[in-house]
């Protein structure tokens, strides 16, 4: 997939539906439009950016609503959280090295973009800007402005800048975007390609910068925003699952089994259900056995006790009989 995160957007723009559809035929998939904030900022913060534009928009291409603020001041980054909140994704353009270096260190941003068609007072410093991509910002380079420019000095320090960008970011942390506030100003992502290369970036990178590199600004912007803290997101939140309805056979066995375990669970007399009962353990089993020995053993050994006492009662009986016979002879 390939990224173009800087389309310039504005209310009146006739512009831009042309502009749209010629980054679709290009054949970008994902586009940021982009509203660009500076000076005092407003009370309220929202993004002016429709959800559906009022024209026909391709069906193919996704978009992503943008805020690029200008920061001219140190003490101007107290509300960035409420801009962040408001915006797909939030772009800082710093103006001076003070600004620069709190964007690199502190400030909660995806992109850090730098204006390249001016004359910077100075130099980049890969201590700084590695900072800023371990903490997974980009840099973004924007084409269009230095390709469209009258004036020579701004394609001069727009290749200036960005070779010693390439060179303090060791080509790392990257993201090319056109900038493009007319149709002319964009470039298929083949010759954004060749363009970076031409740079110093090589082939490899610059496709990163409008691939890898932008998904990766992309997605991050969306766990911040819909995760806690960028680490967890939160896909079940407990709810109890819908029971479907079960079809077929299966589904017939299964209610069968239910229906056959529901009433063995049944009480009739109450309605209230009991659990039901536990099946014998070997142990219980084995006492049972021993038990019911046990009582057949005893059970033997009495009738065993009354049958002597009766035949020892004959005897003395048959004794008494002789011993009387004898008397009488």
């Amino acid at each position: 997939m390939f990224y173009d995160l800087n389309v310039p957007w504005s209310p009146n723009d006739r512009e831009l539906q042309r502009t749209i559809a010629f980054l679709d035929e290009l054949g970008y998939d994902v586009v940021a439009l982009t509203h660009t904030l500076s000076g005092k900022l407003p009370a309220e913060i929202s993004c002016p950016i429709p959800a559906s534009l009022p024209f026909h928009t391709p069906n193919s291409l996704c978009l992503l609503r943008r805020c690029t603020l200008i920061l001219a001041d140190t003490s101007q980054n107290h509300r960035i959280a409420q801009i962040a909140a408001a915006y797909d994704i939030l772009a800082i353009r710093p103006t001076d090295e003070k600004t620069l270096k709190q964007a690199c260190e502190t400030l909660d941003c995806e992109i850090i973009s730098i204006d390249l068609t001016q004359r910077l007072a100075a130099h980049f410093k890969f201590k700084m800007l590695s900072q800023a991509i371990a903490r997974g910002v980009r840099f973004e380079i924007c084409y269009s402005p230095g390709i469209l420019a009258v004036d020579s000095s701004a394609r001069r320090n727009l290749i200036g800048n960005v070779t010693q960008l390439i060179r303090a970011t060791r080509g790392r942390g990257l993201v090319i975007s056109s900038e493009a506030k007319i149709a002319l100003g964009c470039r298929a992502p083949a010759d954004v390609i060749n363009l970076a290369s031409v740079w110093g970036l090589g082939q490899e990178r610059g496709k990163e910068a409008i691939c890898k590199e932008a998904r990766s600004v992309v997605v991050t912007a969306q766990l911040k925003r819909t995760s806690y803290r960028g680490v967890v997101d939160v896909v079940y939140g407990g709810e109890k699952p819908m029971a479907t309805p079960n079809k077929g056979a299966q589904g017939k066995a299964e209610a069968q089994k239910k229906r056959k375990a529901s009433a063995i669970t049944t009480n009739g007399n109450d309605g209230g259900e009991k659990e039901s009962p536990k099946p014998p353990s070997k142990s219980d089993l084995q006492r049972q056995e021993k038990r019911a020995r046990f009582e057949s053993q005893k059970g033997t050994g009495t009738d065993i006790g009354k049958d002597s006492k009766i035949a020892e009662d004959q005897e003395n009986t048959v004794s008494t009989s002789n011993v009387a016979v004898q008397i009488e002879n």
